[in-house]
């Protein structure tokens, strides 16, 4: 058997990547080299880390099984993989729910495990945790997919609607109405401490 030549992945090359895998099955390994990351530490912020993993390889496998019903006419298959995860982070939905109110009564997150995890945890967001998970925990479902698509998972809305199956326009309108709970949030908590 042949030894198949590694393809260096470049921004838009998803397509034809996918496309070669269903002749050379191993060549995905470059999506999953490019994307498992990002994923891994998608799910890890919506779930913990203690299920990550289990999402994070669930959605390469179903990816891959898929592959074959990837439209080869969108170049990024970022929001792809990510509706992935999304569908199966729903499956997790009540230790989602579980653990923003477990912040929201504690307001201590989960122990960071990246330095830009722990940079970015710190100063006002302590403040703010307890109330933010409050938020998300009432928000409706629908919203909260689009919301943490596009604050962490850096989907634009429309990369998000495709992510979740939805119209652009319904992604916009989950966003600007996810947004307003945390805002409201933030704003109740700011008005108290200052």
């Amino acid at each position: 058997m042949a030894a198949v030549t590694p393809v260096p992945l470049r921004a838009g090359d998803d397509a034809t990547v996918i496309e070669r895998s269903l002749r050379e099955p191993e060549a995905f390994a470059g999506i999953f080299d490019r994307y498992y990351d990002a994923i891994h530490g998608y799910a890890a912020r919506r779930l913990g880390p203690s299920l990550a993993d289990d999402v994070a390889a669930e959605t390469f496998l179903v990816a891959f099984d898929r592959r074959d019903g990837y439209d080869l006419g969108r170049a990024d298959a970022r929001p792809w993989l990510y509706g992935i995860a999304s569908n199966l982070i729903a499956r997790h939905r009540r230790a989602e729910v579980r653990q923003y109110r477990a912040l929201a009564r504690t307001g201590v997150d989960t122990p960071a495990e990246s330095h830009a995890d722990r940079v970015a945890g710190r100063l006002d967001a302590r403040a703010a945790r307890g109330p933010m998970a409050a938020a998300l925990d009432d928000m409706a479902d629908g919203d909260r997919d689009v919301l943490l698509l596009v604050a962490w998972a850096q989907l634009t809305p429309q990369e998000a609607g495709d992510a979740l199956g939805i119209p652009a326009g319904t992604a916009r309108s989950r966003l600007h109405r996810a947004r307003r709970r945390p805002r409201a949030a933030l704003g109740e908590t700011f008005e108290e401490t200052a």
